[in-house]
Formats: structure tokens, sequence, C-alpha cells
């Protein structure tokens, strides 16, 4: 009888403690540490990425304990994300590609200038070349890729009266990819490279005469109290990504990866979403037009894009810019070419030769 008892007795201990112990685990918590984008990127971020983050715990019904800032918050550069991120500093960082590309070319191959001037062939181009780049990411950085999504078409402000392509010789023009800033030198003009946070006074005193970026993102950075032309030629559309530090997602259980992959699919076709909607209210605001809704209204003068200035892209494309991201991009990764080839140039109509 006593015999029975014990074994019953351990037993039941047994199954106390498989059951509570598991509780434990379930309910341990999961800190993440987010850098998110700038915070001057209002929309995006209190709009989108700020709430996704605030609330990322109870929509996922993880125990998640999310320390959410933007970069310029935490004093992060946009150029600087990937090894920041790859050092383990930050779990999740959001990452303009763009400035982040100098430190691997192989990543601007997503959108290179000119390539896809509206969003829905970036899409297209984008998707084709998620598996590869989020591939290159793992194996350079310890990254991998959670969501990747267009801040907005990349169109021209200018403090100088502009018609079209043919005025840029002899302009200086803030760009922020070696690609963008190959295009404008092939026109003539200076390339200036520079922070977003550093345009505003670059313009107001005339250190650039223009500036590349979203309708939006010039609205809100007040780009128009500086600039007299608007100049809608959207030349890219900013990717932007959602990483996480590689060594950090290997220690997630498979199903806590799983239910977070649902929720950042979610963030990236919001974001891809908001850039659409909000990309078109500021561009009627910034000239006035009656129809403005959400963003500050001004009064610029709008440039209208002409079939021959879309020509010359699309040409210069082939001539200046595949080449010259062929020729930096080789150099560290023999393969760049054949790989773009069948990802982004087969669905948008280019080929690298």
């Amino acid at each position: 009888m006593k015999s029975y008892m014990m074994k019953y007795y351990m037993f039941f201990c047994l199954v106390f403690i498989l059951i509570f112990s598991g509780v434990a685990t379930a309910a341990t918590p999961i800190n993440m540490r987010v850098a998110g984008n700038f915070s001057y990127n209002i929309a995006h971020v209190e709009q989108v990425e700020r709430p996704f983050f605030n609330s990322l715990a109870e929509k996922s019904g993880l125990p998640l304990r999310v320390t959410y800032n933007p970069m310029d918050v935490v004093n992060v550069q946009a150029a600087d994300a990937l090894r920041i991120l790859r050092a383990g500093t930050f779990d999740i960082m959001s990452v303009q590609i763009g400035m982040a590309s100098r430190d691997d070319s192989f990543l601007e191959g997503l959108d290179l200038v000119g390539v896809s001037t509206n969003l829905e062939d970036l899409r297209k181009a984008v998707d084709a070349y998620r598996d590869v780049f989020d591939k290159r990411l793992q194996q350079r950085f310890n990254t991998k890729v959670l969501t990747l999504w267009p801040f907005g078409p990349q169109i021209f402000y200018s403090s100088k009266p502009l018609t079209g392509i043919s005025d840029f010789k002899g302009m200086k023009i803030r760009t922020f990819t070696p690609s963008m800033a190959a295009l404008v030198q092939h026109f003539g003009a200076t390339a200036v490279t520079l922070q977003f946070s550093e345009v505003y006074a670059a313009l107001q005193r005339g250190v650039v005469d223009a500036a590349v970026t979203a309708p939006m993102a010039g609205n809100t950075g007040n780009w128009p109290e500086v600039t007299t032309h608007q100049y809608p030629l959207a030349v890219s559309g900013s990717v932007q990504g959602h990483f996480v530090n590689l060594d950090y997602w290997k220690r997630l259980p498979p199903e806590v990866q799983k239910k977070l992959l649902t929720h950042f699919k979610q963030l990236e076709d919001d974001m891809w979403n908001l850039s659409n909607s909000v990309s078109g209210d500021a561009l009627l605001c910034n000239t006035g037009h009656a129809d403005c809704q959400k963003a500050k209204k001004f009064s610029m003068a709008l440039v209208s894009v002409s079939q021959e200035d879309l020509d010359k892209i699309h040409a210069a494309v082939s001539e200046v810019v595949l080449p010259l991201w062929k020729s930096t991009c080789e150099k560290v990764y023999p393969e760049c070419s054949s790989v773009w080839n069948e990802t982004v140039g087969k669905v948008r109509g280019f080929t690298i030769k």
C-alpha cells in the first residue's frame, strides 16, 4: 500500500511540475528592442509603425516586452543601420535600404533608380528580389527580412525654375543612393549626398538647388517653404524594411516565429497601402490644389512629366545605372548581374549585359 501511495505521489508531482513548468515557459517574457523609422516621418511612424509595435504583444498573444524608439531618438544614422543590427545592439530595426546599401551594393538592386517608376511595378520587383535579398542579408549581416515596403515615389523638389530633365544641367541635387547620384550626373547635375534632416537647411542656404524625396516626406519636412517647383518624376520608391538580428530570431521558438511573420506581413501591407494613399494627397497639397485633404497646403508650381523625359529615364537605366551597378556589385559578388537579370530584370524588362 505504501509503495502504491508513493508511486501515486511521485506521478502527481511529475504531472504538477510538467504543467506548471510549461506555463512558466509560455509566460516567460520575450524582450524586443526596436529602432524604428525616423520620427519626422510622421505618417509612417505615428499612423502605422508605432501603433504596430505598441500593440504587437496583445494582438499576437505572445509575452512580448517591446521597447520601441525611432532611430533619431536613439541617435542612429541610416547608413549605419545594418552594422548596428549585425552587432546585436537592437533586435529589430527599420532600415533605409538605399542608405544601407553603401555596405553592400547588391542590396540596392531591389530598387535601382529608374527601373520601377511607379509603385505597382516596384512591388513586382520587390517580390522577385525578396528571397535573394534575404539570403544575402543573412550571409553578410546576420540579419533577416521581416518587411519590405516603399516610402513613396521619389520626386524632385526644386528651388529653381524647372521644366524637365533638361534643366538638371548645372544644378546641385540632393540624392541618397549611388544609382540616383549616377542618374542626375548623367543629365549634367552635381549629386550631393545628405541625410533627410540636413536637406531643409541645404535648400534654404543654396547648398543644393533641388532634392529628391517622397511627396509626404517633403511636405512634413516643410520643403515647399524653401522650394518653388515640384517635379513628380518618380525615379524610385525608396524601399525600406524591418530586419531582425538572426541570432535573436533563431532563439525564438518556431511557433513564435510563425506568429510574428504573420503580423509583420500585415505591417508590410499596411505600409504599402499608406504609401499609396498619402503620396497622392501630398502631391495635391504641395501645389495648393483644392482637393488637398490631410497634408499641409503650400503653393508650389507643378511641373508636368513628359513622355520624352520618361523615355530619357528608361534609356539612362540601360546606359548608365545598370552598368555602374554591375561594375560596383560584381567586385564583391560576381553573380550580381545574373541574379538580378533572373529576378528584377525579368519582371521589369531590363537586362544587364
